[in-house]
């Protein structure tokens, strides 16, 4: 006869500990905290502020001639919620709502739900923005090895004074430059050109014209991006670089006769590079939010011009799934690249835990 036996309160103990000490587990369980906590921050912000986003929205269409019973219903539809509900009980109702995948619906574009909104952009957004990051941590960490390996010569004047006044600058000043001197003074490109992501009657699909036709609409955007970004890549990897340069493994490969390309692949780049992969990730993160400002300057259709129409256009259910989606991309972003440095840098696993 087989016995059965019941876990003692040791043993679950023991099992609490276990997982405590589980660096992926911990890593995740704080991934969902994060994500729950803004989350929950949006839903009750967006209801405390002046005016109060429900109250607001059925004002709107009463003041559209829609009777105040109808605005009501209107509002508990659009919203998703009952807007006659206790707080505690419409909170609930949306938590469960956003962990189906229910954002809401738009109440300024024609009813449209928020999750459609947000596919129709995103592509864009994670284009121009991820293109770009691709190319200034890319050329970052290479102008920022050739300044440290030729410390305080012309080169590195050069260079460092040409990051630090990009890095300097602000984005959308860089970005009023560009219309101005691109488009207006040396008319390089019209700048009905610069609007939008594609041109009118371009269809999605994968061909040459597609493809050339939303470069056309990207490529000074794309600059733009590059030139606000890669300042601060430069200086950080060349700050790195030179605190591993310094290290004994490094003095010891010298010593050995390794020749300095070998010592930047084998030994420098890699272990330089590890401090940038936790911006790299936030960097990843934020593409989704895009750049409002930027994204506005040049009317291109992402998320980050989704998020500054939904504001002034006071669109509540649409700024509370953008914010979910940037949020959501940020926390995770940052989790997948801790897994990376933690497979770069084993130390780090030890650290946080893991055995």
């Amino acid at each position: 006869m087989t016995t059965v036996t019941r876990p003692t309160r040791f043993d679950l103990l023991t099992l609490w500990d276990r997982l405590k000490s589980n660096y992926l587990l911990q890593k995740i369980a704080q991934a969902i905290f994060v994500v729950w906590f803004v989350t929950s921050v949006t839903f009750f912000v967006v209801r405390a502020m002046p005016g109060n986003a429900v109250d607001i929205l059925i004002q709107d269409l009463t003041l559209a001639g829609v009777s105040p019973e109808d605005a009501r219903n209107q509002a508990s539809l659009l919203i998703g919620l009952d807007v006659d509900k206790p707080l505690p009980e419409q909170y609930g109702t949306y938590l469960l709502n956003t962990l189906r995948g229910d954002l809401g619906q738009s109440y300024k574009s024609s009813g449209l739900k928020v999750s459609e909104l947000i596919v129709q952009v995103l592509p864009w957004t994670l284009f121009s923005v991820g293109l770009s990051l691709m190319i200034t941590f890319t050329l970052g960490i290479a102008l920022g090895a050739i300044m440290a390996y030729n410390r305080d010569t012309w080169i590195d004047h050069l260079l460092s004074n040409l990051a630090a006044t990009l890095d300097a600058v602000s984005p959308i000043l860089i970005g009023l430059l560009a219309i101005l001197l691109i488009g207006v003074t040396w008319k390089m490109i019209p700048i009905s050109d610069m609007r939008g992501a594609m041109s009118p009657g371009m269809k999605p699909e994968f061909s040459w014209d597609f493809i050339a036709d939303i470069f056309m609409h990207v490529r000074v955007l794309l600059l733009v991006y590059v030139l606000s970004t890669i300042g601060s890549w430069m200086l950080q990897m060349k700050s790195s670089t030179i605190a591993t340069l310094g290290e004994d493994y490094v003095t010891v490969a010298r010593a050995r006769g390794l020749t300095d390309a070998r010592i930047l692949t084998a030994y420098v780049g890699r272990n330089a590079t590890l401090p940038l992969f936790t911006r790299l990730a936030i960097s990843i993160g934020f593409a989704v939010g895009g750049s409002v400002l930027l994204e506005t300057l040049f009317t291109y259709r992402g998320v980050g011009f989704l998020l500054a129409k939904a504001i002034l256009e006071r669109d509540y259910p649409v700024m509370q799934g953008v914010f979910l989606i940037t949020t959501t991309a940020v926390v995770f972003a940052n989790l997948l690249v801790d897994f990376v440095y933690g497979w770069l840098d084993p130390r780090i696993r030890i650290a946080g835990g893991e055995q």
